[in-house]
């Protein structure tokens, strides 16, 4: 039967492998992920990436599909299906990225903040003062999440005033020291921005708790919150969760979601911890469950941090792990490797970059070989919805 199957998607979240067609609009053509962590480690002393496993499910096959101009990066015959997806989303966000996956193109635009300084709308920003009931607010611009901290973060502690920012997604960050302001208060502050920013259609606030006592020593925690706005129309979570389905977030998952189709949020911080949960989860999910995971680090820590050996490295980590995974699987499993964005550490800037994402998917019983570029991430729920006897979603074509 259908309801023996179960679904366990991963999210290599800004593991982007080529630019889109419309790449150019966002000045992200040429942008490419993987292509340009392989290149340069490939030219480094420590030599080309170590990454077996995903290169036999189809990871260098599929870059090539994007860029032919690519090495050849295969380890025998693929022993998955692979294929890269472009996106319908009129951006290059997070939730944009997961709701598309789970069937739910974004496909009016976002709202957000110029380039200017001040950046947000004073009408905000005295509203969330005079709410909050706070001495002011430091930042009120585009920045660097951490290099906003090494900036500001004494005259933070030194002020009480929070510090706001954004970047090119559509956000609202804030961030406050865990001690010295107080994390339930951050939270609460984060609460009273979720409700003022929804007249800006911003998607996401984000609690961004650090430590520390001065320059060089800041630090942002584990206590990251992310309050977005919920998805507009249901998404394959809350179709499977209607059905009385299992459904896992593990990691931001939950936040991205706003909570909606999730039925069990499992919270973990760090690749390491959320390939900890994802292998538990897999060993204890019910039949017919969804377990679904968001590995941050690739993005938060590498990514937006222009670290590329630190990004090769933490492949080549996710990818030692990955027979773990497989011992965990059950007959009628279903596992599917992507991504919701691309975010280049060789490109300018530290925002996202406009990519293809990489689609991986393997279990007992799922057919290896090539699905060829696809046109929507939303391919991605329809195949899971298939392979679970669920409702087929309106947007997508399912690979299965």
């Amino acid at each position: 039967m259908l309801i023996h199957m179960r679904a366990i998607i991963v999210v290599l979240d800004s593991f982007g492998v080529g630019s889109t067609p419309d790449a150019v609009r966002f000045g992200d053509a040429g942008s490419n992920t993987f292509g340009h962590i392989a290149e340069a480690c490939a030219k480094a002393a420590r030599g080309p990436l170590r990454i077996p496993n995903l290169l036999s499910l189809g990871l260098g096959l599929a870059a090539r599909e994007i860029d032919p101009r690519l090495p050849e990066m295969t380890n025998g015959a693929a022993t998955g299906r692979y294929g890269a997806a472009a996106e319908l989303s009129k951006g290059k966000d997070t939730p944009s990225g997961h709701w598309e996956m789970m069937g739910l193109p974004v496909e009016t635009d976002w709202g957000y903040f110029p380039r200017t300084v001040p950046t947000f709308p004073a009408k905000l920003t005295d509203a969330l003062i005079a709410e909050a009931k706070l001495p002011g607010i430091l930042g009120d611009c585009h920045a660097s999440g951490t290099e906003i901290l090494e900036k500001l973060g004494a005259e933070h502690i030194e002020t009480g005033k929070p510090i706001c920012y954004t970047s090119a997604d559509s956000v609202f960050q804030i961030a406050a020291h865990e001690s010295h302001f107080g994390l339930e208060r951050l939270y609460k502050v984060c609460h009273i921005a979720r409700r003022l920013v929804d007249e800006y259609n911003v998607g996401r606030v984000i609690a961004r708790p650090f430590v520390g006592e001065r320059p060089g020593e800041f630090k942002r925690t584990a206590n990251r919150h992310d309050y977005a706005t919920p998805p507009h129309r249901p998404t394959l979570l809350d179709i499977a969760k209607a059905a009385g389905r299992e459904v896992i977030g593990i990691g931001k998952i939950y936040d991205i979601f706003a909570g909606s189709g999730v039925t069990k949020n499992v919270k973990a911080d760090g690749n390491a911890k959320i390939f900890d949960a994802t292998i538990e989860c897999t060993k204890t999910a019910p039949d017919g469950a969804i377990v679904f995971a968001n590995f941050v680090d690739f993005d938060s820590s590498y990514g937006h941090r222009r670290d590329v050996p630190g990004y090769g490295a933490a492949l080549e980590a996710f990818d030692a792990r990955i027979p773990e995974l497989r011992t965990a699987l059950r007959p009628g499993d279903l596992v599917v490797f992507s991504a919701d964005h691309g975010c280049d550490p060789t490109w300018s800037g530290t925002d996202h970059t406009r990519e293809h994402v990489p689609i991986l998917a393997f279990g007992p019983g799922i057919a290896p070989g090539p699905i060829g570029v696809r046109k929507t991430f939303a391919d991605i729920g329809q195949s899971i919805a298939k392979h679970l006897g669920l409702a087929p979603m309106p947007v997508g074509t399912s690979f299965l």
